[in-house]
């Protein structure tokens, strides 16, 4: 097997780990343990408590002592008992825990999976911007064949979904083991803490309009994981009225439209880019959560389920528009010696702090429209719709960005 092909593997089973719970567990907490909202929203912030401090601490485990290698098959050992801890726990408390815990394991080796793919291929001589994109695009494929696999064998509202998890992250773990050594890198010069741990990229919110893009950044962030969090409980809320459609047959069948369009978006964006500019980009994206939302309030898996359709569709401008043009003002703003802590800064202000509080709030909105056990869902879609719009029209009034054709250009190529 060539190391192409090794790389595949590893970014296939990546994803693979992931895509097997996180858009079904929410259906099974609810629909199955009788979880409430607030409980099931809080266990899907642990991936942004987790993102706040783990992926800068293992990084720098990696960058200075241990083989990046060695950690990433570390996390995913661990993440695969305590996935499979998990896939036998009933009780909201104990499972809030280990889901915290599995989360500060496996939300580190996204940027592990990074690290090890790109030492690699530079140590074999290829170019890391031609040849780990065709490499990265099977772990969105991992992601998708692993929902499609938890739905087609009915385990969107079991614990089997876990388990599938689980077994998957052991065999990840353990081939990650056997790739070729990314050791430290050796340097004698003297970093400080707070560099290390990427705190210097603070200082870019001296930049009032900087300061304005990270909490819009993070308020954005917080509508990321909605859909993923609550899309198959409401599909699953429809198994009496709608027990025969498809929709509700193969909910992650139809989830995985979003992961799909995901990657036919990512090739639309240079085009996007130079013909109406960063701010432009990012205010597409927020309208297309506007659309993502309230798509989801007036469709149904009946009569509306073109509608639904079409909210899976535009979650691929919805998300990639503002996470590739966001790391493009990042790009563009921050100084070369912070760059790369200021792009995590960026993944921290969405993926962590945006993703906590996204993910605690949404909980809280879900069980304010259920009454008697029955949720409210077009209340509750259009509650998420109305926050976007608010981000939507403040946004272009307070974000302050010039569109300069060329430089876009050259940044997005």
């Amino acid at each position: 097997m060539t190391i192409k092909h090794r790389l595949i593997v590893m970014n296939f089973l990546q994803f693979f780990v992931w895509g097997a719970w996180l858009i079904s567990l929410g259906g099974y907490m609810i629909n199955t343990l009788g979880f409430s909202g607030g409980v099931v929203g809080s266990v899907y912030a642990t991936m942004g408590l987790a993102s706040l401090f783990m992926p800068a601490l293992l990084g720098m485990v990696a960058d200075k002592w241990v083989n990046a290698e060695r950690v990433l098959g570390a996390c995913h050992i661990v993440g695969a008992a305590l996935l499979f801890w998990a896939s036998t726990e009933t009780d909201p408390d104990t499972l809030y825990w280990i889901m915290l815990l599995n989360s500060m394991a496996y939300m580190p080796t996204i940027a592990l999976n990074n690290t090890v793919s790109y030492y690699i291929l530079k140590k074999n001589g290829f170019d890391v911007v031609k040849d780990f994109p065709p490499i990265r695009v099977w772990g969105t494929v991992g992601f998708i064949c692993a929902m499609w696999v938890v739905d087609l064998l009915g385990w969107n509202k079991s614990p089997m979904q876990l388990y599938v998890s689980s077994v998957s992250a052991l065999l990840l773990g353990i081939y990650a083991l056997t790739m070729p050594k990314c050791p430290p890198t050796k340097t004698k010069e003297k970093t400080s803490l707070a560099t290390s741990l990427g705190f210097d990229a603070f200082a870019l919110f001296k930049k009032p309009r900087m300061a304005v893009f990270f909490i819009f950044a993070m308020l954005l962030g917080a509508a990321l994981q909605i859909t993923n969090t609550f899309g198959e409980p409401f599909l699953h809320d429809f198994d009496k009225l709608y027990a025969d459609s498809f929709a509700v047959q193969h909910p992650g069948l139809l989830m995985s439209i979003s992961q799909i369009s995901e990657t036919l978006f990512i090739l639309t964006i240079p085009f996007f880019l130079h013909r109406f500019g960063i701010k432009k980009v990012m205010l597409i994206s927020i309208f297309a959560w506007v659309l993502r939302f309230a798509l989801f309030g007036i469709g149904n898996p009946g009569s509306g389920l073109y509608l639904l359709v079409l909210s899976m569709i535009i979650y691929g401008m919805a998300f990639d528009f503002f996470n590739i043009s966001g790391s493009l003002v990042v790009e563009k703003e921050a100084d070369v010696k912070i760059r790369a802590s200021a792009q995590g800064l960026f993944m921290l202000m969405t993926n962590g702090l945006g993703a906590f509080i996204g993910g605690t709030l949404s909980g809280w909105v879900v069980d304010y429209f259920t009454v008697g056990g029955v949720k409210d869902w077009p209340s509750i879609w259009f509650t998420f719709a109305g926050y976007a719009l608010i981000l939507g029209l403040i946004f272009p009034f307070v974000f302050k960005y010039d569109h300069k054709k060329e430089s876009v250009q050259a940044v997005a190529h």
